[in-house]
């Protein structure tokens, strides 16, 4: 997509070219500066009364940014060993060994200090995931 910005603005420095000489030769700031994304085979309007057109095509014009794309782990996307270390601590709790937080068995309330951390830590981790992921 930068590769199209950079042409599109190559393509277009003929005609800013021209308005930039215009003002320069009246010694003003350009009254008005726009900034134009273009879509499919539009086409760059021409400059009035004095103003800058900033051109910019869109490649993807429908298309969700792949930064925003959320991306939810699933059973086939997900691997074997985070199968396998779900069931077992699944399994864990059901049996009510130590440190599972587990109202089951005689050590199962040594663990929920450690799943409150965990869980905090892992919203914590999300929260940022999200925040870095706002444009």
């Amino acid at each position: 997509m930068l590769r199209m910005i950079a042409i599109a603005a190559l393509l277009s420095l003929p005609g800013m070219a021209i308005a930039q000489d215009k003002q320069a030769e009246s010694g003003k700031p350009p009254e008005r500066i726009r900034n134009v994304t273009l879509t499919g085979a539009d086409k760059c309007p021409a400059p009035v009364n004095g103003e800058v057109v900033v051109c910019s095509k869109l490649e993807e014009p429908y298309r969700i940014p792949k930064a925003l794309r959320e991306t939810k782990k699933s059973a086939a996307t997900s691997s074997w060993v985070n199968t396998a270390a779900t069931l077992d601590e699944v399994g864990r709790e059901a049996g009510g060994l130590p440190d599972t937080c587990s109202p089951v068995g005689s050590g199962g309330q040594t663990g929920c200090a450690l799943k409150l951390n965990q869980q905090y830590a892992a919203e914590k981790a999300e929260k940022k995931r999200q925040e870095s992921s706002i444009p």
